[in-house]
């Protein structure tokens, strides 16, 4: 369950991911600006944020299995058509309706983690699952650029279609509900969100720090090439190395978590950490070294992405297993809501300040994030 929960979400996220990484080709060779470049890589977040909701309470109502084979199959069909699209709205279009798609896979792969797994291990698992996203970032970074230099914005999309229609099969075959799933159960379960404000804490807190996270991932490739003078190739794989270990980073922190045995202590020192990270990358980028960059680069994403894992289990805890779907869809939600400000916003700060000026504003936005992390976890 886990290793397809992985694949599936890391599947969905190369197709989210790769208009990301044809913004250097729109930008260079079709003279794009980067705030409408930024924009259309927002268009597959912005079709998840409107469908997340509605994806979660599908997998609450009806189990996770179906929710997650359907979803890749649309998101199949989307990636194909958006292929040989001409046109940056057709284009734009078609890549929000695959983003919406590929929600279902977001809320539901994470309600097969916490069905699957017990307390006291949860956090290594969510933490194995959260490999999927930067995972299918790395794919996409590493993959991308040369792909789409050779045969244009078709390639990687139809390459997408097909690791997605791959997936949705397998998924079919090798996916089981958690056993304590039951169909319609969750309108008879008490709303969480009345309880307290742990859950919206929580949820403010994901948005904060996912801020830093999309500005690296969307504009760190851009950073690299047109601003330090690096190549497509080489920033492609440095931005897929600094996936790979932030993955892993997603991994260390949730197993620190169910050895410290909590979630939101954990969730508190990587706010910090981020905020420093992100201040030392500004200064590195003030000196114009390269290489230096590109080290601090990397550390600064591994903590950027380190929280997700963290986040998701505690708001999938706190509101039990008949609200998961639909708290991890909220919790999803305002993250790429964040997410799809970082585009055109920070596009927009860049032309405006420059690189290493908007890497020191964003580092504010995970300074904003520590008040607000609670002190104690919840569970339902």
């Amino acid at each position: 369950m886990l290793t397809l929960g992985i694949a599936a979400q890391a599947a969905g996220t190369l197709l989210v991911s790769t208009p990301v990484y044809l913004i250097p080709l729109l930008h260079v060779r079709d003279g794009l600006s980067l705030s409408r470049a930024g924009t259309l890589a927002a268009a597959p977040t912005l079709g998840m944020v409107l469908t997340l909701v509605a994806w979660g309470a599908l997998a609450d109502r009806f189990g996770e299995r179906w929710v997650i084979v359907g979803g890749l199959g649309l998101t199949a069909a989307f990636a194909l058509a958006a292929a040989p699209a001409h046109g940056l709205v057709a284009l734009g279009v078609l890549l929000g309706l695959g983003g919406a798609a590929s929600a279902s896979t977001n809320a539901a792969s994470g309600r097969v983690v916490v069905g699957w797994f017990p307390r006291e291990r949860r956090g290594l698992a969510m933490g194995l699952r959260q490999m999927s996203q930067p995972l299918g970032v790395a794919v996409a970074a590493v993959v991308v650029p040369p792909m789409a230099a050779r045969y244009g914005p078709g390639g990687p999309l139809l390459l997408s279609a097909v690791v997605l229609a791959v997936l949705a099969v397998a998924c079919a075959a090798g996916i089981r509900n958690p056993p304590r799933t039951a169909a319609g159960a969750g309108a008879e379960a008490p709303n969480p969100y009345r309880r307290d404000g742990f859950l919206w804490r929580v949820h403010a807190v994901s948005v904060l720090l996912v801020v830093p996270q999309f500005t690296l991932s969307t504009f760190g490739l851009v950073w690299l090439t047109v601003g330090l003078g690096w190549g497509g190739t080489a920033a492609g794989l440095l931005m897929g190395l600094s996936q790979f270990v932030g993955a892993l980073g997603r991994i260390g922190v949730g197993a620190l978590s169910d050895r410290v045995g909590s979630r939101v202590r954990v969730l508190r020192w990587v706010s910090a950490a981020g905020v420093v990270v992100l201040v030392a990358l500004a200064l590195t980028g003030s000196t114009g070294w390269a290489a230096a960059v590109g080290v601090v680069l990397v550390l600064a994403t591994t903590v950027s992405v380190a929280d997700n894992g963290l986040a998701f289990t505690s708001v999938a805890e706190a509101a039990g297993p008949r609200w998961s779907g639909r708290a991890l869809g909220l919790q999803n939600t305002g993250q790429f809501i964040a997410a799809s400000a970082v585009g055109p916003g920070v596009g927009a700060l860049v032309t405006a300040v420059g690189f290493g000026w908007t890497i020191g504003l964003v580092a504010l936005a995970p300074l904003a994030a520590l008040p607000l992390v609670p002190r104690r976890d919840q569970h339902s």
